[in-house]
């Protein structure tokens, strides 16, 4: 009820700022102010701003996010919103898992290595997923493995989806790999030098069993709540790297919205909806993981 309540709220202060924002929703060079002016009144955008969202509520209720304005010469929005998120999903999708997997092993080995070469490998990794953007991995990859070795292609293929996914996802993967691996090192770091885990090893407790048992379980907890955000990140999609790989997917979508012929405020609007949506869901799986993770939460919630 109250994740309900909270998307309610961001809605309507979506919607305000979306209609007081400069600008204006309809390519202007194409048409008349007489057809601007027909156009508001069709859509509604004369009437006042409170009865303008009631009939935008009543639409979502009713499962449709309305027509564009200036994309797609005004066709109905959710389709087009299904196959762009559908895209970005998937590519976001191979995003998290190659960037959690491959962040946990290079945190994990920093970890037990602490202070040695890997340990220092891992870092110099880790700081450049954080420092270069991924729309620069992207153009790294392409000049590399489809200009110079002809191997993926340059732009993306819907035809060849997995084998077009490839590139971008590791590309929007790397800022998930650092961010990961430095939380899995440092937490581990944290808990192995803790009491309980000493204690542990004084019983003769080692190696493997040791690292399930104690150190990965309490360890995990931070790590889960940096991956919730990134997640919903990876799953709408990176907007320079779509624009620039050519996909169509919900970052590109985003673009075409803001910077087109005119501002499609609906478009914005069910974008900024979807991600707010996206984002309390994963919120929501979070507190589930943290139940299984450590009980100890749930029951201290409950008291």
């Amino acid at each position: 009820m109250l994740a309900l309540l909270t998307l309610l709220v961001i809605t309507f202060v979506l919607f305000v700022l979306i209609r007081i924002m400069p600008g204006n929703p309809f390519p202007i060079e194409k048409m008349t102010p007489e057809m601007i002016l027909h156009k508001r009144a069709e859509l509604g955008l004369d009437e006042p701003i409170l009865i303008q969202f009631a009939n935008y509520m009543s639409m979502l209720l009713h499962g449709s996010f309305g027509y564009g304005t200036s994309l797609y010469n005004g066709a109905p929005i959710k389709p087009i919103l299904l196959i762009c998120l559908e895209n970005s999903a998937k590519i976001g999708g191979l995003s998290i898992l190659f960037g959690t997997f491959a962040g946990l092993l290079l945190g994990i080995t920093a970890a037990l290595n602490r202070g040695k070469f890997l340990d220092g490998f891992c870092t110099i990794v880790s700081i450049l997923g954080v420092c270069v953007p991924s729309y620069v991995f992207m153009i790294f990859l392409q000049y590399f493995f489809s200009f110079k070795i002809p191997f993926f292609p340059y732009f993306f293929d819907p035809s060849q989806f997995l084998f077009s996914s490839i590139m971008p996802a590791l590309s929007l993967s790397m800022f998930a790999v650092s961010t990961v691996a430095r939380f899995t090192r440092n937490e581990m770091v944290e808990v192995m030098n803790s009491d309980y885990v000493k204690l542990a090893e004084s019983k003769g407790l080692y190696g493997f069993e040791l690292l399930r048992k104690h150190v990965l379980r309490n360890a995990m907890i931070p790590v889960v709540t940096v991956i919730a955000p990134l997640v919903v990140g990876l799953l709408t999609g990176a907007m320079v790297l779509e624009k620039i790989y050519g996909i169509n997917g919900i970052g590109k979508l985003m673009v075409d919205a803001i910077a087109g012929d005119g501002i499609d405020y609906n478009y914005v609007l069910a974008l900024g909806i979807l991600y707010s949506a996206m984002y309390i869901v994963v919120m929501l799986v979070l507190d589930i993981i943290y139940g299984i993770l450590d009980p100890r939460i749930s029951i201290a919630k409950e008291n």
